[in-house]
């Protein structure tokens, strides 16, 4: 099938953008290859070191040059449903790689957090910076130089982002991730919306919350619903980075296990000490990222991808922009509808086909690139199959149904739910920012109505606990970004902005911060930049401007006379609060360094260019 023409020239305009950085990138791994294993260059002394605590059989194929090594990067902890799994692994990796003749260690752990636990609390002011502390941990587990390859324990938020990184930081190695699985399917996800928007109106009691949520988030595995956790999923098969299939297969099953076993076979086979060597830093190129970025656009995939993928991106030298986001979003049909996009979720959404129909049909559309290199021995089109196992036990992969057996779940290309992705760049005299609109009904598309200022989100719900806010409003919450207080997610907004969107009034969020990935029917333009504590114009809006948000024509903007405007000093912020306390005074480092939005909030930055001659690099 011919790649969509407009699929070709985004991609080209990426590769043309980015070919210096990445050309500096690539010959970085072109000369760790040209080394050979590094485990060879080490000393007696630091060998010893690596493998003191081995076993006897362990120690002795690790003094032979020539037998790979899996380090193994864990995220570990028995506080996240999704993480919990994760305990048992290193022990199955081990085994599965002694059997194919290798070694497998664990090579460290990183930091976990759970935006679920923090949502509203202080301690989520570290949550997105948390991604690239996670990037760190993973170099210095990677840094000992004992590994031929690495598989990646992590599934959530802020942890597939910064295991991806931390990754490509050594992109000289083959690595994989390996996912644990979403948990079974508990109180259906608009139910817990619909007991959460009851108790923000004080219909429904703390108990009656609680018991609600502990249905839904009831047992080891991912949350259900397709926010950001699940669509870390979804990108690491659509870039291939892990098994087809693998993604959405529930923890503690007989396939589950097979498939991490199936990984660590996989991984082995791709070391530069064998004839098919597939390092991460080639696997991930200008196609691949746009491959994910389809893949995202294609399911509602969460917003918080349009920082994410940019900085991950960066590191293995590729520039992405939102202007690539919004123009693939043009063109990408969306073929899914999950929670909070629809009613089902992840569970329903697999069962269906999942992944496996989406990327046969955005395949025989043209809309992904079909000449790329996965982790896989079939490339992408073995990524249009799901996994099972036979009678006797065996694991193997057959293609998945041909027509779809919902219809109100996922669709085919010629009948989807949307011509557009549904993700949307705002452009206008208040910045840019970005807009999830495939779960927003077309009448609320656009807003026009008074701002009401605020600096926390505790502001908005007092607000509208006191009915203040029972008109039409645009509710303006900045100092938000990530130089301010670390962008953290403002989704403890959303039953309180929806309860008045269903009482009719229109209603729109306009922020510098961002949502969760499981953001849904209320207009948010958010990740707006620059950001108020950037000296963004965000920080020049009084309460009572009439804001315009236009997501149909892309456009944000407030409606004051422009002489007015630019008259306008900049709002100081409000932030004496956020300096201390749940370790933010450890993080101000971060605050000072990091980007904005649209370059990833990274505190890494774009990868150096390669010195001139006499420069020092």
């Amino acid at each position: 099938m011919t790649t969509h023409p407009e699929v070709e020239r985004i991609t080209q305009r990426i590769q043309d953008r980015s070919a210096v950085t990445r050309d500096h990138y690539l010959s970085r791994i072109t000369e760790q290859k040209r080394l050979g294993p590094t485990r060879k260059s080490l000393s007696c002394s630091n060998l010893a070191h690596g493998f003191a605590a081995s076993s006897a059989s362990d120690k002795s194929a690790l003094s032979v040059g020539n037998t790979p090594n899996i380090g193994i990067v864990t995220a570990y902890n028995d506080m996240l449903s999704a993480h919990q799994p994760y305990a048992a692994y290193p022990e199955r990796i081990k085994q599965a790689a002694r059997a194919a003749g290798a070694v497998a260690q664990v090579a460290g752990g990183v930091p976990a957090m759970c935006d679920g636990v923090t949502q509203g609390r202080p301690s989520m002011e570290l949550s997105l910076f948390s991604r690239d502390v996670i990037a760190q941990s993973t170099a210095v587990a990677l840094s000992h130089n004992m590994f031929d390859a690495a598989l990646c324990l992590g599934i959530c938020d802020k942890i597939v982002p910064g295991l991806l990184i931390g990754a490509l930081a050594f992109g000289h190695l083959p690595i994989m991730f390996v996912p644990a699985g979403p948990m079974p399917s508990g109180l259906p996800n608009p139910e817990k919306a619909r007991v959460r928007q009851l108790h923000a109106e004080g219909k429904a009691s703390a108990q009656d919350l609680l018991k609600a949520e502990s249905q839904s988030y009831h047992a080891p595995g991912t949350c259900t619903f397709y926010g950001t956790a699940n669509s870390n999923q979804m990108l690491m098969e659509l870039m291939g980075l892990q098994l087809p299939g693998a993604s959405f297969v529930n923890p503690g099953t007989p396939l589950r296990e097979k498939l991490t076993e199936a990984a660590t076979a996989q991984v082995l086979k791709l070391t530069a000490l064998g004839p098919d060597y597939r390092p991460i830093g080639e696997i991930v190129d200008e196609r691949a990222v746009v491959n994910g970025i389809i893949g995202l656009l294609a399911t509602g995939g969460s917003t918080n991808h349009t920082m994410h993928l940019v900085a991950a991106a960066q590191i293995a030298g590729i520039q992405i922009s939102w202007d690539d986001f919004n123009d693939l979003s043009r063109i990408v049909p969306l073929l899914a509808r999950v929670y909070p996009n629809g009613t089902a979720d992840v569970n329903r959404l697999h069962h269906l086909g999942g992944l496996g129909f989406i990327v046969r049909e955005l395949l025989n559309a043209g809309l992904l690139h079909q000449d790329v290199m996965t982790c896989t021995d079939g490339g992408i089109l073995s990524y249009t199959t799901q996994p099972q196992l036979t009678s006797d036990g065996q694991l193997h992969w057959t293609e998945t149904p041909a027509v779809s057996g919902d219809p109100e779940v996922i669709r085919p290309v010629k009948r989807p739910f949307s011509a557009d992705g549904g993700l949307k760049l705002l452009t206008g005299n208040l910045g840019r920012g970005v807009i999830k609109t495939s779960a927003v009904q077309t009448q609320h598309l656009t807003v026009q109505a008074p701002a009401r200022v605020f600096h926390d989100q505790d502001s908005v719900l007092r607000a509208f606990q006191a009915g203040e806010l029972e008109r039409d409003v645009v509710c303006v919450v900045r100092f938000q970004g990530p130089q301010a207080n670390g962008m953290p997610e403002l989704h403890k907004l959303t039953p309180s902005l929806a309860v008045l969107q269903d009482r009719g009034f229109a209603v729109a969020l306009v922020t510098d911060g961002r949502m969760s990935g499981a953001s849904g029917k209320v207009p948010a333009a958010i990740h707006l930049t620059p950001e108020a504590a950037g000296q963004g114009p965000i920080a020049r809006i009084r309460d009572g401007d009439l804001i315009r948000l236009d997501a149909v024509s892309g456009k944000l903007e407030v409606l004051v006379e422009t002489a007015e405007w630019e008259a306008r000093p900049i709002a100081p912020g409000e932030l004496s609060g956020n300096e201390y306390g749940d370790g933010r005074e450890l993080f101000r480092g971060f605050r000072s360094l990091v980007s904005g939005a649209e370059q990833g909030a990274s505190v890494f930055g774009p990868q150096p260019r390669p010195a001139t001659a006499g420069v020092s690099a």
